[in-house]
């Protein structure tokens, strides 16, 4: 199975839901989406179909009858092996035990920071505190529903992450407001160079030097 194919949530979706019977691939869809899987796992058309590829070149799922229905194209039926049937096993269980760094667009934002002023990232963090709000207000609306937990797992989950985030932004936001952000100082100076039109190359070094000596790796500015 590829690197991809191995890493890719949907490969394990498909196999889980093969698990249950056979399926064509517009069943497969029909039946996550009536799941609302989509919220956790990302589903398109065009990635199922090179998904149910790779899945069935490594053996994991087969060919097993070709349907019609009236005009419709012909739809191949697939079903899972026992290699797939263990392949889901192993790779779940290996999601639920082992925490896996992930690489999320917040926390690559939040490493660059330092291109925009002060002035603007507390300006969109404040705008992102708003979004957050209106997140957790969903999420928090669905978790209501008259489901079972274990129905609505993934969603409580969510929602947990999100109020922590929250949490984290009006953080920040706060001590951007107060000042009180480690290294502010030199990130408004950098950008007040900047505007003049100077180079911000010695500023940063001078810094990273200085922390470097003191045995600390520096930080973002």
């Amino acid at each position: 199975m590829s690197r991809s194919s191995s890493s890719n949530p949907l490969a394990l979706a498909v196999l889980a839901t093969l698990i249950e019977e056979p399926m064509h691939p517009y069943r497969i869809t029909q039946v996550l989406r009536g799941r609302g899987k989509e919220h956790s796992i990302r589903l398109n058309w065009g990635s199922l179909y090179s998904v149910i590829a790779s899945l069935e070149k490594n053996g994991l799922i087969e060919a097993q009858r070709a349907e019609r229905e009236g005009a419709r194209p012909e739809r191949t039926v697939y079903a899972i092996t026992d290699a797939g049937r263990a392949k889901a096993m192993g790779w779940l269980r290996r999601i639920l035990e082992v925490p896996a760094k992930e690489y999320p667009d917040f926390e690559a934002g939040l490493s660059l920071i330092g291109l925009l002023t002060p002035e603007e990232s507390l300006a969109l963090l404040r705008r992102r505190l708003e979004l957050l709000d209106a997140r957790i207000d969903e999420l928090a609306e669905a978790a209501r529903y008259p489901l079972p937990e274990v129905f609505l797992v993934e969603n409580n989950y969510e929602l947990a992450m999100v109020r922590a985030e929250r949490v984290f932004v009006a953080d920040l936001v706060d001590r951007l407001e107060r000042g009180a952000v480690g290294g502010q100082a030199l990130w408004a100076e950098m950008h007040r160079r900047l505007a003049a039109g100077e180079e911000v190359g010695d500023l940063l070094a001078d810094y990273e030097g200085h922390l470097t000596a003191e045995g600390a790796p520096p930080p973002a500015p």
